[in-house]
């Protein structure tokens, strides 16, 4: 048996004479063997969290007025769960923002909206944050515009209009013109009735023979799509009075 081995096995019976008779060397021993695990315990690798991004592209889907709409905001990276809130700008009217980045609603009116949208993580602080501008377009289902506009042709108020359906359905559209005196009486000068296919856009002419006097032009159409309960409604009119000056 070598010195070292010997050494060794000397001081390991004299470490166990001590702790069988309670002496301070005993406590020392164990206590330098119970640290050292302790010690390999607190060291833990570092995890790194991929920065809070959002991921949606700036322009959100169109809509049109009364269209349900859901758009759920996503982002990469940061501790779930995120939370989204409204920054700045306006959101359409009628459509919200959860915060669980759920976009949901009807549009009430067409329009362009512009907004930005933050999102901050669940991490412990100092928490990821980003945010970013979004635009959603919500698109007239109907476009009404002058083809020739409303104009007195003798004792008659005639022109047509040019109506587009947008939307993405066929809706059932009604067409419907009236001329109003000064004295508040109306007069129905153009009215249709059919079904207007969708990305159509048709023609539609007007004209009435009318009493001697100045008329204003009201053009109204409704558009509905019954298997969604949607109804669309555009309307234009003429700028002033248009004077017919032959007739009773």
């Amino acid at each position: 048996m070598t010195q070292y081995h010997f050494a060794y096995r000397f001081v390991a019976v004299s470490a166990l004479l001590a702790c069988g008779l309670g002496m301070p060397a005993c406590q020392f021993l164990s206590t330098r063997a119970s640290a050292q695990p302790a010690q390999a315990q607190t060291e833990t690798a570092p995890q790194d969290e991929d920065p809070l991004t959002i991921k949606n592209d700036s322009d959100l889907p169109d809509t049109f007025p009364q269209a349900d709409y859901q758009v759920h905001l996503l982002a990469r990276g940061g501790a779930a769960p995120l939370h989204w809130q409204l920054k700045q700008g306006t959101l359409p009217p009628g459509i919200k923002l959860q915060d669980d980045g759920l976009l949901y609603g009807a549009a009430e009116r067409a329009g362009e909206f512009q907004f930005t949208v933050s999102v901050i993580d669940s991490g412990r602080p100092p928490r990821q944050a980003d945010q970013k501008q979004f635009v959603i377009r919500v698109r007239s289902a109907l476009n009404l515009i002058w083809k020739t506009p409303a104009h007195v042709n003798g004792a008659r108020i005639e022109g047509s209009v040019e109506v587009s359906n947008t939307s993405p359905d066929d809706v059932d559209l009604t067409f419907d013109v009236k001329s109003v005196a000064e004295d508040g009486r109306a007069t129905e000068i153009g009215y249709q009735h059919f079904v207007l296919r969708r990305t159509v856009t048709k023609e539609l002419p007007f004209g009435e023979s009318l009493p001697h006097g100045g008329y204003m032009v009201y053009v109204n159409a409704v558009a509905e799509v019954a298997p969604k309960k949607l109804i669309y409604r555009e309307r234009m009119q003429t700028q002033g009075p248009l004077q017919v000056m032959v007739g009773p």
